[in-house]
């Protein structure tokens, strides 16, 4: 079972969007510690100890990370792509949360391995509700692996 506040790494470069996602977290109530990274390379840093991270301190395996797809300079693909193929980061659970309803996004993400694809719904309230469920199941239903 997991001791303490989880972690989650949010990769999101929409400010309208982050901050969207950062209100509906705290509406929710979850008491996990957000991390968050606005582009690619900020997410790969944060995971893989390359680089400065927008936040400091904890844990740099999050229990689950959310993931925008279009993102500058390293695209959500290939960040999927990487923490996927890594052995440090395989067992993460990746849910991309993005705008793509395109099949062939959809496709290649569960084709790398993502564990969940959730497009954002456009109503306040209903992106509230997606992301109360995504907390309750990732950080309180999911049973990770041990270190």
């Amino acid at each position: 079972m997991f001791d303490g506040p989880a972690e989650v790494l949010l990769v999101e470069d929409n400010p309208h969007d982050l901050e969207l996602t950062l209100h509906a977290w705290r509406k929710v109530g979850s008491s996990a510690r957000i991390h968050v990274a606005r582009d690619g390379a900020e997410a790969l840093d944060f995971l893989f100890g390359g680089g400065e991270s927008t936040t400091t301190g904890g844990d740099p395996n999050p229990r689950v990370v959310l993931l925008d797809l279009k993102l500058p300079l390293i695209s959500g693909l290939e960040v999927l792509r990487t923490i996927k193929s890594d052995a440090r980061t395989r067992s993460i659970p990746v849910v991309v949360l993005t705008s793509s309803k395109e099949e062939c996004d959809i496709s290649e993400c569960y084709d790398l391995g993502v564990n969940s694809y959730i497009v954002k719904p456009v109503r306040s309230e209903q992106f509230t509700n997606a992301v109360r469920e995504l907390a309750s199941y990732w950080l309180a239903l999911n049973q990770p692996p041990q270190a």
